[in-house]
Protein backbone atom coordinates (compact mmCIF):
# COMPACT_ATOMS: atom_id res chain seq x y z
CA UNK A 1 0.00 0.00 0.00
CA UNK A 2 1.17 3.50 -0.73
CA UNK A 3 1.30 5.95 2.11
CA UNK A 4 -0.82 9.03 1.85
CA UNK A 5 0.56 12.42 2.87
CA UNK A 6 -1.79 12.47 5.87
CA UNK A 7 -0.23 9.32 7.37
CA UNK A 8 3.39 9.94 6.40
CA UNK A 9 5.77 10.87 9.20
CA UNK A 10 6.84 14.51 9.16
CA UNK A 11 10.39 15.22 8.02
CA UNK A 12 12.77 16.43 10.73
CA UNK A 13 13.10 20.18 10.87
CA UNK A 14 16.48 21.52 9.70
CA UNK A 15 16.35 24.10 12.51
CA UNK A 16 15.88 21.49 15.27
CA UNK A 17 17.89 22.17 18.40
CA UNK A 18 21.05 20.10 18.79
CA UNK A 19 20.77 17.15 21.14
CA UNK A 20 21.84 17.72 24.72
CA UNK A 21 25.20 16.21 25.65
CA UNK A 22 24.89 12.65 26.87
CA UNK A 23 25.11 12.17 30.59
CA UNK A 24 27.81 9.69 31.49
CA UNK A 25 29.63 8.46 34.56
CA UNK A 26 31.50 11.29 36.28
CA UNK A 27 29.36 14.06 34.76
CA UNK A 28 28.26 16.93 36.97
CA UNK A 29 24.50 17.37 36.78
CA UNK A 30 21.51 18.94 38.44
CA UNK A 31 17.84 17.99 38.40
CA UNK A 32 15.57 19.68 35.88
CA UNK A 33 12.67 21.03 37.96
CA UNK A 34 10.06 20.70 35.17
CA UNK A 35 11.01 17.12 34.30
CA UNK A 36 10.99 16.11 37.97
CA UNK A 37 7.74 17.87 38.96
CA UNK A 38 5.13 15.20 38.14
CA UNK A 39 7.39 12.17 37.87
CA UNK A 40 7.03 8.89 39.70
CA UNK A 41 10.15 9.77 41.71
CA UNK A 42 8.60 13.05 42.88
CA UNK A 43 5.37 11.30 43.88
CA UNK A 44 7.35 8.77 45.94
CA UNK A 45 9.17 11.52 47.85
CA UNK A 46 8.22 14.41 50.10
CA UNK A 47 5.83 16.96 48.63
CA UNK A 48 8.54 19.63 48.67
CA UNK A 49 11.80 18.51 47.05
CA UNK A 50 14.99 19.80 48.67
CA UNK A 51 16.37 22.87 46.94
CA UNK A 52 19.88 21.48 46.53
CA UNK A 53 18.81 18.91 43.91
CA UNK A 54 17.86 21.74 41.55
CA UNK A 55 20.94 23.85 42.30
CA UNK A 56 23.53 21.05 41.90
CA UNK A 57 26.10 19.95 41.29
CA UNK A 58 25.73 16.23 41.73
CA UNK A 59 28.08 13.61 40.33
CA UNK A 60 26.81 10.68 38.27
CA UNK A 61 28.15 7.51 39.90
CA UNK A 62 26.50 4.81 37.82
CA UNK A 63 24.13 4.47 34.88
CA UNK A 64 21.81 1.50 34.40
CA UNK A 65 19.29 1.71 31.59
CA UNK A 66 17.30 4.94 31.87
CA UNK A 67 18.41 5.63 35.44
CA UNK A 68 21.48 7.29 36.92
CA UNK A 69 22.76 7.09 40.48
CA UNK A 70 23.80 10.54 41.63
CA UNK A 71 25.69 11.80 44.68
CA UNK A 72 25.20 15.32 45.94
CA UNK A 73 27.93 17.23 47.73
CA UNK A 74 26.01 17.05 50.98
CA UNK A 75 25.70 14.46 53.74
CA UNK A 76 22.68 12.79 52.10
CA UNK A 77 22.26 9.31 50.57
CA UNK A 78 22.90 8.69 46.89
CA UNK A 79 19.71 8.64 44.80
CA UNK A 80 18.54 7.03 41.56
CA UNK A 81 16.84 9.36 39.08
CA UNK A 82 15.82 8.99 35.46
CA UNK A 83 18.42 10.36 33.09
CA UNK A 84 15.74 12.43 31.37
CA UNK A 85 15.32 14.39 34.62
CA UNK A 86 18.98 15.41 34.73
CA UNK A 87 20.71 18.23 32.94
CA UNK A 88 24.38 19.08 32.65
CA UNK A 89 25.63 21.42 35.37
CA UNK A 90 26.77 24.70 33.78
CA UNK A 91 30.51 25.18 34.10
Amino acid sequence: MAETPATAAPAPSPTAAPAAPAIKKGSLVRVNRQAYANSLEAQASDAAAPHYIFEGPAEVLLIKGDYAQVRFRRPVPDVWLRSSQLEAYPA
